[in-house]
């Protein structure tokens, strides 16, 4: 990948010790807690794309199939996140650039770059996707909206929630999106505990096997890759660190680096944590059939466990797809912006980026009907998988590379891990096309 410029933005010495906090022992501790409990808000913005409806999706479809046979996968993809996701902090810190503007400034060549950013806006229209159609579904089981009117309804009030957002700043989109988390995954964890769960079968779900390799449970774990690793994270992630600089203060670069990373594992594994509660309850309640949709999943909850049930289930899945959304439509802006290097307003770039969303799903709808949404919903997370490699390649090769890291590129061990995640994701969607 030719690059514009061999120097990279910053140059601070790197000893690559951002994990020894020896080296922080002159901070008080306070302070130490007071930066990580700062960066934990943007780590709920990333760690909301993790809750969306395409995990419900896939984890509904994986537990209700497979039952906890596929817990291990939403381990492992977990662990990828983890890793890719401290790439993107690193590419922010020290190059002071997002992933989608580095990519774009490092092709000269017009034929090549434009194809890269369809790959992108692609990866970003099938996340958005499935978020507008989960907060349709949401609105369905609520309020009895039909599904059409509820993915415009859906549209319009992400875009109006996001100005009123805009106007008091990113701190106030950290503590929304991170309130919602929380209440999101109190529906859930409530919705668990009331399917009553065996222990025993839940341990032995996270024990790896290679069955995943068969045709349906691949299929079903390149989903939930796909709802859990988002290439618009990467891109998401990369830009706010890169443009918020000025927001915390640190001693060094590589302590920003360390508190960023402690702050977004924290959320990513909060994530995780409500992805194995949907796989659990889906396990534990539907014992008996293979569940389709996410309306046959409330409906069953309903008649296996309650009507609490189903109404929490679908309030956590209405407020899922309107958060979710919000991160969806704010890392279209930034690859919008990136790859073309243009100032438009706000609310111009968000209803393109939503229309990209809405007419896709409104077609499916209205030419085969309500019933399609859910083959549309697990597709969009199978695709988000197979757009991996066009974003996860490029951070790799950034992070590695003297030529943009300078003394800070990735040391060896972070870049054998790198190269190994994105081999497992390439070799998985390599396997999905011949099995």
């Amino acid at each position: 990948m030719p690059a514009l410029s061999g120097t990279p933005l910053i140059s601070e010495d790197a000893d690559h010790s951002e994990f020894n906090f020896e080296d922080n022992t002159h901070l008080s501790r306070m302070r130490i807690l007071i930066n990580v409990l700062r960066c934990i808000g943007q780590g709920f913005i990333i760690s909301i794309g993790y809750m969306d409806p395409g995990n419900w999706s896939t984890d509904i479809a994986a537990g209700s199939q497979f039952k906890y046979k596929l817990l291990h996968v939403v381990l492992l993809s977990n662990i990828l996140a983890i890793v890719l996701q401290y790439l993107s902090i690193r590419l922010g810190v020290f190059t002071s650039r997002g992933l989608a503007k580095l990519t774009r400034e490092s092709i000269q060549t017009k034929w090549l770059w434009i194809p890269m950013y369809l790959v992108a806006e692609v990866a970003i229209i099938a996340c958005d996707l499935a978020e507008v159609i989960g907060s349709a579904i949401g609105l369905k089981l609520l309020f009895g909206i039909p599904i059409s009117l509820g993915i415009i309804i859906t549209s319009a009030d992400v875009i109006i929630l996001l100005m009123g957002l805009d106007a008091n700043g990113n701190s106030t989109i950290e503590i929304v999106l991170t309130l919602t988390a929380l209440l999101i995954s109190s529906c859930l964890l409530a919705d668990m505990f009331m399917a009553k769960p065996q222990l025993s079968e839940i341990v032995a779900g996270f024990l790896p096997s290679l069955k995943i390799l068969e045709k349906d449970p691949l299929f079903i774990s390149l989903g939930i890759i796909g709802a859990t690793v988002m290439p618009h994270n990467l891109y998401l992630q990369s830009d706010m660190v890169a443009k918020n600089n000025a927001r915390h203060h640190f001693i060094s670069l590589k302590e920003k680096v360390t508190h960023l990373t402690m702050g977004t594992i924290f959320a990513l594994c909060f994530a995780f944590l409500i992805n194995c509660a949907i796989l659990i309850t889906a396990s534990a309640s539907f014992t008996d059939r293979k569940v389709d949709s996410l309306e046959e999943a409330a409906a069953l909850l309903e008649g296996s466990l309650g009507k609490s049930a189903s109404i929490i289930f679908s309030v956590a899945l209405l407020f899922a797809g309107q958060s979710s959304s919000v991160t969806g439509t704010l890392a279209g802006q930034i690859v919008v912006e990136s790859f073309f290097d243009m100032k438009i307003k706000p609310w111009i770039r968000r209803l393109i980026t939503r229309s990209c969303a809405i007419l896709p799903a409104l077609i499916v709808v209205l030419s085969m009907g309500e019933a399609s949404v859910q083959n549309l919903l697990v597709w969009s997370q199978v695709i988000l998988s197979l757009q991996l490699p066009f974003a996860v390649v490029p951070l790799v090769y950034f992070t590695s590379s003297k030529e943009w890291m300078g003394l800070n590129k990735n040391p060896t061990w972070l870049t054998v891990t790198s190269i190994l995640v994105a081999s497992i994701i390439i070799m998985l969607n390599f396997a999905l096309l011949f099995v």
